[in-house]
């Protein structure tokens, strides 16, 4: 049972929405009724504990959250991560993603020529950005928020700035599709 609830505390660690029971079941080869005993021995030893986590339960979905009286730290540092200025980085981000989306963090990494995984969360934290899984190419795409296009003041991200002369570049093209400019 050790052993489960590592497993299980490392896919709820990761995971960045609530876990089906029949998924982590799934996934680890764990019968349902072991899942459920391993995830309640761990929620006991967090609070127990006092650990700064928590398992929140809801029917057969499971989700790792922060301990309810770490409330005051964690809207402090999230008011900090989300309300602070956007970096030169981020903006470069952000506008690929604008006139790109949705595209994919590969493909981002590739015209930025950075890894692009923390600039993701940030944006991600700003509201400026969502992701959807594609589950067939097993990856996920980033577009533009309606937040974010209602911010601008404009109806559709179509609306940018020679909006179809850049999403359309050749040199970006070429880029994406690992041919040499010429």
């Amino acid at each position: 049972m050790k052993n489960l609830k590592s497993q299980l505390e490392a896919l709820l660690f990761v995971a960045a929405k609530p876990l089906q029971l029949k998924d982590m079941a799934s996934l680890t080869a764990a019968k349902p009724e072991a899942i459920k005993a391993a995830l309640e021995e761990l929620s006991n030893d967090y609070e127990r504990e006092d650990r700064g986590v928590r398992i929140v339960t809801q029917a057969t979905t499971y989700q790792l959250v922060t301990a309810p009286e770490q409330a005051d730290l964690i809207k402090e540092f999230i008011k900090d991560e989300t309300m602070g200025e956007l970096s030169r980085p981020s903006l470069e981000a952000l506008t690929i993603i604008a006139y790109r989306g949705p595209i994919a963090k590969m493909d981002l990494d590739r015209i930025r020529g950075v890894n692009c995984a923390l600039i993701l969360r940030n944006l991600l934290l700003h509201g400026l950005i969502e992701g959807k899984f594609d589950k067939q190419k097993n990856e996920t795409y980033y577009s533009v928020t309606v937040d974010f296009v209602r911010f601008l003041g404009i109806h559709d991200v179509s609306a940018l700035p020679e909006y179809e002369k850049l999403r359309a570049h050749e040199s970006l093209q070429r880029m994406l599709e690992d041919k040499p400019l010429s």
